[in-house]
């Protein structure tokens, strides 16, 4: 039997980070055919936020983050409509 799953380059910056209260896991990773990295947070809940769009390096998917984290908060970048809902940025 054939293994069908893509190879997934995990990022070494991924990082838990807790800020008010709240805690996710900051996921950066890209396929390894691919060149765009993938940022998504994963709240306690397991809920999931993915920005749309990749970014050319996982620095610069980092650091989308922390202008997101500094601007919005935690909070705001894992529910910015405040309804609870994982949402897509």
């Amino acid at each position: 039997m054939t293994d069908d799953y893509p190879d997934i380059l995990r990022s070494p910056l991924c990082q838990t980070v807790t800020r008010d209260g709240v805690t996710v896991q900051v996921e950066i990773y890209r396929l390894a055919d691919s060149e765009g990295w993938t940022l998504e947070l994963v709240d306690e809940d397991g809920g999931s936020t993915v920005w749309e769009e990749t970014f050319a390096t996982d620095a610069a998917a980092l650091a989308e983050f922390n202008e997101g984290l500094e601007e919005l908060g935690l909070a705001g970048l894992i529910d910015p409509e405040g309804d609870g809902e994982a949402t897509v940025h």
